[in-house]
């Protein structure tokens, strides 16, 4: 590993436990921070509620640490506006967000319109599929960014259960994300879960990175945060267990190629021959080969979007 490396899991590595909630809470009151959540949703009903409601009576009612709760649908078939309505979120539609550029679909795209509907100086990211949610994922995400003026982007860390197997979730992390970050990145080897859903940033940085569409995002974040504020901006926090609905093996196949190509543009900024990707699922006359396409946009910095620079004016 890396000297860098090695400094680095030593001095901007932590446990939610190292911040007591008062000392974050008297940082914030201090430096007049405010702090947003947003939860990315599709079709998440039978979570997206608990996760609101735990977030509004840990750290809205009972302390005010968090300002806003926003919860961006990119399209759900289900109840996922009305339990998170009910919940007490603010409900945006993804497609109500900057109208004038048609809505590509894709996690990243739902993340850089969140940026448009919400006014926190910090942006803490929770994913809305999460299970036995607690609101530590805030808490220990968020309090870097109030009480240290040097970090501007900070990871979650935790275990991944697999199937009640300790430490098996996090496939493509495993197999995709760490080669690559380790190969091309060593600097981010630190990271446990580079790929992870659930982290926090200041808006001043973020509204200046590219966001990748679809899940090319975590990747191409942590990478482009590192070129432009430095590894010792960066940092990551144990918040415990994360428990979540797991994809199939070919939904992690797809993931794993968005994934690639976000990094293979990092690289090289180039272009894939041919941004797509065929698997093959057993029919009734044998193998069947079906081809999807992998992500190949990005969206730019908010702030070359007119509408942003406008609003944030105002």
């Amino acid at each position: 590993m890396l000297e860098e490396v090695e400094r680095w899991l030593s001095t901007r590595s932590w446990s939610v436990t190292d911040r007591p909630l008062h000392q974050i809470m008297a940082a914030k009151q201090r430096t007049g921070q405010t702090v947003s959540v947003v939860l990315p949703a599709l079709n998440e009903e039978e979570t997206v509620g608990d996760i609101v409601s735990v977030i509004r009576h840990d750290l809205v009612r009972q302390v005010p640490l968090v300002d806003e709760i926003v919860v961006v649908d990119s399209g759900s078939t289900d109840r996922t506006s009305e339990v998170a309505a009910a919940a007490g979120a603010t409900v945006v539609h993804r497609d109500e967000i900057l109208p004038r550029l048609p809505a590509l679909p894709g996690k990243g795209e739902v993340l850089w319109r969140s940026l448009l509907v919400t006014r926190g100086d910090i942006v803490c990211f929770i994913d809305a599929d999460l299970k036995e949610f607690s609101s530590d994922f805030v808490l220990g995400i968020v309090g870097p960014l109030l009480t240290d003026p040097g970090v501007d982007l900070v990871k979650g860390m935790y275990d991944r259960p697999l199937g009640g197997a300790a430490g098996q979730g996090g496939r493509v992390t495993e197999l995709m994300a760490r080669p690559l970050l380790n190969m091309h990145w060593p600097q981010l080897a630190g990271f446990v879960q580079p790929l992870g859903g659930e982290y926090a940033a200041r808006r001043s940085l973020l509204e200046q990175l590219p966001f990748p569409v679809g899940y090319g995002i975590e990747l191409g974040m942590l990478v482009d945060a590192l070129h432009l504020v430095g590894l010792d901006a960066l940092a990551q926090v144990d918040v415990g267990v994360r428990k979540h609905r797991h994809q199939d093996g070919q939904a992690l196949g797809r993931m794993s190629a968005a994934i690639y190509r976000t990094a293979q543009l990092r690289l090289a900024r180039g272009h894939l021959i041919r941004p797509s990707l065929t698997q093959f699922e057993r029919g009734q006359e044998g193998f069947e080969p079906r081809t999807y396409s992998v992500d190949t946009e990005e969206r730019p910095p908010m702030t070359e979007i007119p509408e942003y620079m406008k609003r944030k004016a105002a």
